[in-house]
């Protein structure tokens, strides 16, 4: 399996490596080894969420409080979606800036997204399906969300495609605004809590 460190810190892009045949195809989609030799800790899985979205859906950005916030791997089992993680956190030589992937059912990679970074993606194709391996569970009083269209973040979606957002989604402050709300996580509390969780001898140092 191939990791790549993504332009924001403390996320990563794992390429599986594809077994093809003529029964089909076989990969291993996620090793806790390889995402452990990179963060430092193991991930600990606490609950499995799945979403399908329809062309145009768009989810996000989503983040959690820190500690312990929620980190996140996610694939895409069926279609293809662009994903974007934002560097919500203040403090960091990166924030407000984001990295743009595309995850799909061709290389099935995977995307890990550390706590206190912001998640969004949007559907690219009708029934993608993606799934997500999450740290800690859903606890709706500590959720938050940054509204995805702030032309401050800049993020970029398909101009082809119309947004189709939530309620909640529409509705969430822009990132200047939940700054100024003081509800950003910040940088230094999330780097003390990633060396939280590595063991005392881990060989992985977290940039």
């Amino acid at each position: 399996m191939e990791v790549t460190e993504l332009p924001i810190s403390d996320a990563w892009l794992f390429t599986p490596r594809k077994h093809a045949d003529p029964r089909g195809t076989f990969l291993e989609w996620f090793r806790t080894d390889a995402l452990e030799s990179v963060t430092g800790h193991r991930l600990e899985l606490a609950q499995a969420n799945a979403s399908v979205s329809r062309a145009g859906t768009l989810r996000g950005v989503h983040y959690a409080q820190v500690p312990p916030s929620q980190a996140k791997y996610v694939t895409c089992v069926s279609g293809r979606i662009l994903d974007c993680v934002v560097d919500i956190r203040i403090g960091s030589p990166t924030f407000g800036a984001h990295a743009a992937v595309v995850l799909d059912d061709v290389d099935r990679r995977g995307l890990y997204v550390s706590e206190g970074l912001g998640h969004a993606f949007m559907a690219l194709t009708d029934g993608a399906a993606i799934a997500y391996l999450c740290s800690t569970p859903y606890t709706p009083a500590r959720e938050y969300g940054i509204n995805p269209l702030d032309p401050d973040l800049d993020l970029p979606w398909p101009p082809g495609l119309t947004p189709l957002l939530s309620d909640k989604d529409i509705a969430a402050p822009s990132l200047h605004q939940a700054a100024a709300a003081g509800i950003l996580p910040s940088y230094a509390d999330c780097r003390a809590f990633y060396d939280s969780l590595r063991p005392l001898g881990s060989g992985a140092v977290r940039s």
